[in-house]
């Protein structure tokens, strides 16, 4: 049986970086001869991708219900393990993904204010224990972060989703909880300051990786 694979995780708010850090990862790790499965969240899969399309659309014909949208990422996440994190990991490929759980207790649990108990049941109950083993947490000010995402629209010439379109209240809650479930799981968290420019981000991000693959051997 082959040995299990790595899980990595980055996160962090709207406009930090994660897309093109993502593929950063994704690229470094390969050159050190490592069998790769770059995801996303939510999404990954057909059906998954299909949850996100409902998540994200920013039609406000009919409001989503709080306990609405977490019940949809969890169930996107429950589709998402058993079709792809989950065998991808026991045949020993690594698994990085964009964003995971820490996401939903960060933009749900800060943004939206559902007790963190709530989504910790979802958690147990879906993940079966399953964890990142290492969270690259992407920080910046929402302010900064929110020039940063107005940039990107711009150049793209694309609407804001529906998580794109809350206020910076809701993205500094999202940060803070972010901050939190850094500060009680170190062991798992590597904070990386996303304000820096795109080269240092990246070497930090390598000199993360270097670190934690020379613990794991």
């Amino acid at each position: 049986m082959s040995k299990r694979g790595r899980f990595i995780t980055l996160e962090g708010g709207e406009g930090v970086g994660k897309s093109t850090n993502v593929a950063f990862v994704e690229a470094w790790l390969k050159q050190q001869g490592v069998e790769v499965i770059l995801t996303r969240e939510p999404g990954g899969t057909p059906r998954a991708e299909a949850i996100r399309a409902l998540l994200l659309d920013p039609s406000q014909t009919e409001p989503l219900d709080c306990d609405a949208e977490l019940l949809l990422m969890f169930a996107a996440r429950a589709q998402h393990l058993a079709q792809k994190i989950v065998p991808a990991l026991e045949r020993g490929a690594w698994v990085v993904c964009d964003r995971f759980t820490d996401a939903t207790f960060a933009y749900q649990g800060g943004g939206r204010g559902i007790d963190p108990a709530r989504i910790a049941q979802l958690e147990q109950f879906v993940q079966k224990g399953l964890t990142p083993d290492l969270t690259l947490l992407l920080d910046m000010s929402p302010v900064a972060a929110r020039a940063r995402l107005e940039g990107r629209l711009r150049d793209q010439q694309t609407q804001r989703d529906r998580f794109e379109q809350e206020q910076d209240d809701f993205f500094q809650a999202v940060r803070q909880a972010y901050l939190s479930r850094a500060a009680a799981a170190p062991e798992r968290f590597a904070l990386i300051n996303a304000e820096q420019s795109l080269k240092d981000v990246q070497a930090t991000l390598a000199n993360t990786l270097e670190e934690r693959i020379a613990l794991w051997r």
